[in-house]
């Protein structure tokens, strides 16, 4: 008898990965809105430890992509996973190739944010079948997008309204990771979603 309670123990399911995948989205959102609304020394130093901070948010992002999927988070998952790719892991190489000096064009971000923000749009309708923190947190997102293209176009008289939409998109993010952490620890509803 011991041994079958073990057995179902090990192939008990995995519990959901998303509040990790919001932690590193408002790491990175702080982040971006600390260098953005000018509050960091722009060096080289400085894009090489958020490149770091990007690729570490690509490994955990990845991951939460992957199980969200596999878990049936259609939407979430691929949210999750397209940002650890292009958000996360292309932009932190990014930041290495700027913060070791290799000369590059910065319109190919233009470019390459250009198009990241057109999929987000077109897919942000799929937050709206419930509307809660999350949906907030994508619409936020969204927004910034738009100033960050624009300043990377060149126009750069709005970047700070996209740097503070990162930061309240982070705050909600902190918030919503910590709702599903403590109210799945608890079983029921600690903090309000």
């Amino acid at each position: 008898m011991e041994n079958v309670q073990e057995v179902k123990v090990l192939t008990k399911e995995w519990s959901n990965p998303t509040a990790a995948g919001l932690v590193a989205l408002a790491a990175v959102c702080f982040c971006f809105f600390a260098m953005l609304d000018g509050h960091l020394v722009k060096s080289s130093g400085t894009l090489l430890v958020l490149g770091g901070w990007l690729i570490g948010g690509f490994v955990v992002q990845f991951v939460v992509g992957i199980l969200d999927l596999k878990g049936g988070n259609h939407s979430g998952g691929n949210v999750f996973l397209f940002f650890s790719a292009f958000f996360m892991l292309a932009t932190g190489i990014g930041m290495f190739v700027k913060g070791l000096g290799f000369p590059s064009d910065p319109t190919i971000d233009a470019y390459a944010w250009l198009a990241l923000m057109l999929a987000m749009w077109l897919w942000t309708p799929a937050f709206f079948k419930k509307i809660n923190i999350l949906t907030f947190i994508v619409l936020l997102v969204d927004g910034a997008l738009l100033f960050i293209v624009l300043n990377d176009f060149g126009y750069h008289d709005f970047i700070g309204i996209g740097a503070w939409l990162l930061f309240a998109a982070g705050i909600l993010a902190i918030y919503l990771s910590a709702a599903i952490v403590v109210n799945t620890a608890f079983g029921k509803k600690i903090y309000p979603m």
